[in-house]
């Protein structure tokens, strides 16, 4: 199975491909630039660089949130579309769900934390099961990061752009619970976003495109300073 996963919900953006177990090609880049301004650039090089069609991809995937809601919406509106018209099964992957995914192989707990700006971060609490996945084990959740502490019972893996902004503090307050991976560990890879969509398509669990919506975790800037536009928001999960 050809599947084309991508991640636009941080500064790091991440495009791969990949076929039944195997991540045939990735790319990866911290830029400033909007995901606008390279997102299908990137997929139609990648798709090139393999001498694949578009129309040979069996199934699409894309990070839903937490995390950039400008990136979010970018990336959604791409996957979903080529999905849609294609008529091909889609998938969307929480983004701490992907950031989380390379440490299944871990015995620690892993906590992998997004900046969310505002001073605060996103993050959820994962547990290894010995069989290379991770069990949530708490919810979606945006906090301070003080608060952070609040969650972490014992010896975890930190991970993520929010932990590194905020690592110095947590250090302080978390002391020896701290387990730091290498640099890599620290960003979204869009082959982890394909692989966790793998797992859904084999199980029969595919979306409907049309009905995938972002997971902002908290309300936006417009639905704050207007109320109108306000509706509930996808988190408690």
């Amino acid at each position: 199975m050809k599947i084309l996963a991508a991640d636009t919900s941080t500064p790091s953006g991440s495009v791969a491909l990949l076929e039944d177990d195997n991540v045939m090609v990735e790319w990866t880049l911290q830029s400033a630039k909007t995901h606008n301004r390279r997102l299908l650039k990137t997929v139609d090089s990648l798709l090139e660089t393999l001498g694949w069609s578009i129309q040979e991809i069996d199934g699409f995937a894309v990070t839903t949130g937490p995390g950039s809601f400008t990136g979010l919406r970018i990336g959604l509106t791409t996957i979903k579309t080529l999905a849609w018209t294609l008529g091909k099964p889609f998938a969307g992957i929480p983004s701490l769900d992907a950031l989380a995914a390379p440490l299944g192989f871990a015995r620690l707990p892993v906590c992998p934390i997004l900046d969310a700006h505002k001073k605060e971060v996103y993050l959820a609490v994962y547990q290894p099961d010995g069989h290379g996945r991770l069990a949530k084990k708490s919810p979606y959740l945006a906090l301070p990061p003080d608060r952070v502490q609040d969650h972490i019972e014992g010896a975890t893996i930190l991970c993520g752009d929010g932990w590194l902004l905020y690592r110095d503090m947590l250090r302080k307050t978390l002391g020896p619970k701290i387990v730091e991976p290498q640099a890599p560990f620290n960003i979204i890879k869009a082959g982890f976003v394909a692989e966790l969509a793998l797992q859904r398509f084999l199980a029969g669990e595919a979306e409907d495109p049309a009905l995938s919506v972002p997971l902002y975790i908290r309300p936006s800037e417009a639905e704050i300073n207007n109320p109108v536009l306000a509706r509930p928001f996808i988190g408690a999960s």
